[in-house]
């Protein structure tokens, strides 16, 4: 079989794995690429390959990094299935559109600019409708049970414990009499996640594709993630702030409401004040993920399904409001008393989020609360390292606000949970192990780990590089032909992105400096340096 890595190649976002044996190609997740105009530029990007040619896919959740080009992809012409569990089609079915509305809206914004300069309109990658229609692919399957292809291929999926309906994968292949495994891990998620199953622990593989978020460093706040959330909301409403919480509508929203439910007999008075707080969820988007929660009870842990057989809802409790509307929305930002306002998306890339940070970064009293990974070169990842200034709409904001970061809420396996669920293929372990999902810098020290504590060979396959694996001993890098996926002028867009973010800031240190007074002779130096870099950048263009 060869396998081609098509996106999440060192990098977090736009999973996506080519599989081709002499009968049949198939991808497991089509991901939408996330951050800078990099990360855009390319979900733009025809696919590598014929989309008619690929006979199915395989999806190991409904997060937009795995499913994103779906409609992408069904536009170009794929008919194949698209097969998941129930719970991830059903999130797919609010997902796919809400993201598909999004494309139209930013390209609309798009448009609009290019015309004042004269340039011609561009098409969204893909529209509400498409995203619909996309989903008459989606097949669901049960966890647990081997499904077997008629192009000799099997697959059965596992509880990832990283979302409703996420999957571990176990993909069998038989070629030249010899039957092979490798194992997708999808993303994995922390044990004792609320509501969700912890994740199901694989014994043997040939080879392995794990994630790697969270490869290098440990969620300090497990234990007390709950208090630490409650102090820091106790202290802003003392101080009359707001606090926003920029969350995945789909996943972190519903656990956070099932947590603070679920803790409230806890922490006694601290709670009881926080229950005179409104809670809103600003997002029609968690709204109909909160339902498709309640119908599939079915990937519930056994404690959250005690709440339910008690006649207790899990993802309720008092002072907790959801707001449909764009008018409920703005309400929120002209109101005097403090409130929670959870709001999508997770990344701040997109939706009321930015709304709602434009309202009260500038705020001292207020507090910007993160509970999941922000991915490099999102406005939320500027944010949690330190921006004091950001632009949203094309305004610059000050970044007054506390801003603060509680790990525990992440649904991705730190880096002990990821070494202790490769500690679980003790009948074999994996040959290679291909790491993806992950920051560069994540990738080499999470290889090392690997390598040192169970000698098994890992591989960081670069975006577009392909590998021929079997029953044998070993593994082969197919670099023919490959450079058609070398993105290389993404590279370029990378750099300059690099740099603008760079000079935004000297200007920012300059302006704050003006009333300091740089000697003459450090300002004529800096004078220097900056028109010869000028003269250097228009060579260059």
């Amino acid at each position: 079989m060869k396998i081609t890595f098509l996106g999440a190649a060192k990098t977090v976002t736009g999973s996506c794995c080519l599989l081709e044996t002499g009968d049949v190609k198939f991808l497991v997740d089509c991901g939408l690429f996330q951050g800078r105009s990099k990360e855009d530029a390319l979900n733009q990007e025809p696919f590598p390959f014929n989309p008619s040619e690929i006979d199915f896919i395989l999806l190991t959740h409904s997060h937009i990094d795995h499913s994103g080009r779906i409609p992408k992809i069904y536009n170009d012409g794929f008919r194949g299935e698209v097969i998941a569990t129930k719970a991830t089609a059903d999130l797919c079915s609010i997902m796919l559109p809400d993201c598909g509305h999004i494309q139209e809206f930013e390209n609309e914004w798009l448009n609009r600019k290019r015309e004042r300069a004269g340039r011609p309109p561009v098409e969204p990658l893909y529209t509400h409708q498409d995203a619909l229609d996309s989903m008459s692919l989606f097949r669901s399957e049960e966890y647990d049970e081997i499904i077997e292809l008629n192009c000799g291929i099997r697959f059965r999926f596992n509880d990832a414990g990283h979302i409703l309906g996420s999957s571990i994968i176990e993909v069998w292949f038989t070629e030249e009499g010899r039957d092979s495994k490798i194992v997708f891990s999808g993303d994995l998620g922390n044990r004792d996640i609320p509501i969700l199953r912890d994740p199901s622990i694989i014994e043997e593989a040939d080879y392995l594709v794990i994630e790697s978020t969270y490869g290098n460093r440990l969620h300090v706040d497990n234990k007390n993630k709950v208090e630490r959330f409650v102090d820091i909301i106790n202290d802003t409403v003392k101080k009359g702030g707001n606090v926003v919480i920029p969350s995945f509508a789909v996943g972190r929203t519903q656990e956070i409401i099932y947590d603070l439910r679920k803790k409230r007999d806890d922490y006694n008075s601290k709670i009881e004040s926080l229950m005179n707080v409104p809670v809103f969820i600003d997002s029609p988007l968690a709204i109909s993920a909160t339902e498709i929660f309640r119908k599939n009870l079915d990937c519930y842990d056994s404690e959250a399904r005690a709440y339910i057989e008690n006649g207790e809802n899990p993802l309720d409790f008092p002072g907790l409001q959801f707001t449909k509307t764009p008018d409920e929305s703005r309400a929120l930002n002209e109101r005097k008393e403090s409130s929670i306002i959870i709001s999508a998306s997770g990344m701040c890339e997109a939706g009321r989020i930015k709304h709602h940070l434009k309202h009260n970064l500038w705020r001292p009293e207020s507090t910007i609360l993160f509970v999941g990974y922000q991915a490099m070169g999102t406005l939320g990842r500027r944010l949690v390292d330190g921006a004091n200034k950001v632009k949203i709409f094309g305004e610059d904001i000050t970044v007054n606000a506390r801003i603060e970061m509680i790990d525990g809420f992440s649904g991705h396996a730190d880096r002990d949970g990821l070494v202790n669920w490769i500690g679980g293929f003790r009948k074999k372990k994996p040959r290679k192990i291909f790491i993806v999902h992950g920051e560069e810098r994540v990738m080499d020290e999470f290889s090392e780990l690997i390598e040192k504590q169970f000698n098994i060979d890992t591989v960081i396959p670069d975006k577009g590089e392909s590998f021929t694996i079997n029953s044998s001993e070993f593994i082969k890098s197919v670099r023919e032909g490959t450079s058609t996926y070398q993105f290389k002028r993404l590279a370029v867009i990378d750099i300059l992105e690099t740099l603008k973010e760079e000079f935004d800031e000297l200007a920012d240190i300059l302006k704050s400096d003006l009333k300091q007074g740089k000697s003459d002779t450090e300002v004529d130096m800096l004078y220097e340096r900056l028109k010869n870099l000028g003269k250097m950048m228009i060579d260059v263009l």
